[in-house]
């Protein structure tokens, strides 16, 4: 009893030792939520591989796998990163990018993403959606965002906007598809308001086939909808 039980505490730590020592093979990357790649299989592995110390094999009992989330969360198109290992020893990183909603289109050129947040342009894939043009700042995308994010969330604006302008003084609009004329939201207030009023117009001039006679659309006033004429 007294040798089996030898052999067996041997062969137990002759084993550990063996899976801790085992070398890593290149890992194994899962996007999870947006199907569209705007960071790259390659990119990542690159990103882990910096922080494995140059060698995409090393010993499992030297990985942090804290240290290599962190690396991962740092890179500006992912939204969160989660790395683990699997009883064979495969290193798995599963991968959540941010999602845009809107591109800014100035002096700077970005996303900014579902959260309100600055994510950079992708080299791999350029997501359809609104441009914003006009005076746009970082640190002050709070009202950029709550406009696009509606654009997002309804089906009629997503379908017609394809701009979103901010002026000097913080007014909003809104450009339309095959329309002449410019939406003035004016700010952020009564926003749900302002676009069922929209709605309206649309619906009812495009039935009378009106909708080319105007060059402005202001939704700033209560109750009404204010057109300019061509």
């Amino acid at each position: 009893m007294i040798v089996l039980t030898l052999v067996v505490v041997f062969l137990y730590a002759f084993a550990s030792k063996r899976n801790s020592a085992r070398l890593l093979p290149e890992p194994k990357i899962e996007f999870v939520g947006e199907n569209n790649l705007f960071i790259t299989n390659e990119a990542v592995s690159k990103l882990l591989i910096q922080n494995f110390k140059a060698s995409k094999n090393v010993a499992k009992e030297t990985l942090d796998l804290n240290k290599l989330e962190t690396a991962l969360n740092s890179n500006p198109l992912i939204k969160s990163a989660e790395v683990y290992l699997t009883v064979d020893g495969t290193l798995n990183a599963e991968i959540e990018q941010k999602t845009p909603i809107a591109r800014v289109s100035t002096n700077a050129s970005y996303y900014i993403d579902a959260d309100g947040y600055y994510m950079p342009l992708s080299s791999n894939y350029s997501a359809r959606v609104p441009l914003v043009t006009g005076y746009v700042e970082k640190n002050k995308l709070k009202n950029i965002y709550t406009v696009a994010k509606k654009v997002r969330d309804d089906d009629f604006l997503k379908k017609h906007v394809i701009e979103i302008h901010q002026s000097r003084d913080d007014v909003l609009y809104l450009k339309l598809r095959q329309c002449q004329f410019l939406v003035q939201l004016g700010d952020v207030s009564l926003l749900n308001k302002k676009v069922n009023n929209l709605k309206a117009f649309y619906q009812k001039n495009l039935k009378d086939k009106t909708l080319d006679k105007y060059s402005k659309v202001n939704l700033q006033f209560d109750n009404q909808v204010v057109c300019t004429k061509i």
